[in-house]
């Protein structure tokens, strides 16, 4: 059985003087298709919530349920999130480090520090600690890896009802057997990671590369253009 997350750094920070401390974290990182979001999340210090604990280890209805009460009680909660194209173009590492920030800067009251789940971080307001495994002994950090999980699945699950050949709202974009087989058979869609390694093709034993099935998206291009401007940042 999953254990809740511990709150071991808040007490440490707290003893230390700290008590409006965020934790960040971020979700779709590893995924062929789709946005990566990030959430940042400040608790009131001493908060009881059951059942708080990595998004990963939590069933679906469990997240949802975290999440309505993370945003009601949440001191600040801010979301965030980097589309593909942009992902293509700068980078996972890039994007992922800059939305981390955004979400902590996004955040309408400033903490006073801040939890980063196994990442390091510079030009942020205030201080930060790298963390490992911090989802397990923050509770700020996993309300943050919570909170971006149900956002990234929900908007998944909108792009699976343009694309369900993929299978989004199953897979939300990670490269399942079905997934593959998908690409294969149609190529990417507006919404996959070109630069992701096989999602427009790959090398062959012969070392010639062979493209995926291309597609036509040009009339669908208005509807994901919607999507963008969905949740670019939520604060409350």
């Amino acid at each position: 059985m999953a254990s809740d997350a511990i709150g071991l750094m808040e007490r440490r920070l707290s003893d230390a003087g700290f008590e409006l401390v965020a934790g960040v974290d971020e979700v779709g990182r590893g995924a062929l298709a789709g946005p990566l979001f990030a959430a940042a999340v400040i608790l009131p210090p001493g908060v009881e919530m059951p059942g708080l604990r990595d998004s990963k280890l939590c069933t679906r209805a469990q997240r949802e349920r975290l999440a309505r009460v993370i945003r009601h009680v949440a001191v600040a909660c801010c979301v965030v999130r980097v589309q593909p194209s942009k992902i293509d173009r700068a980078g996972i590492q890039n994007c992922n480090r800059e939305a981390l920030r955004r979400a902590v800067r996004g955040l309408a009251v400033q903490p006073e520090y801040v939890l980063v789940d196994f990442m390091r971080m510079k030009r942020l307001p205030c201080g930060s600690l790298l963390v490992k495994k911090a989802d397990a002994l923050s509770r700020n950090v996993a309300a943050a890896s919570i909170v971006a999980k149900v956002e990234r699945d929900a908007a998944m699950r909108r792009y699976h009802r343009k694309h369900p050949q993929y299978g989004f709202a199953t897979n939300v974009g990670y490269g399942t057997r079905h997934h593959w087989n998908a690409l294969k058979q149609y190529g990417p869609s507006p919404i996959h990671r070109r630069s992701f390694y096989g999602v427009e093709g790959f090398i062959e034993e012969d070392g010639v590369f062979r493209p995926h099935q291309a597609r036509n998206f040009d009339d669908e291009e208005s509807w994901d253009d919607h999507l963008d401007q969905q949740l670019d940042q939520e604060t409350v």
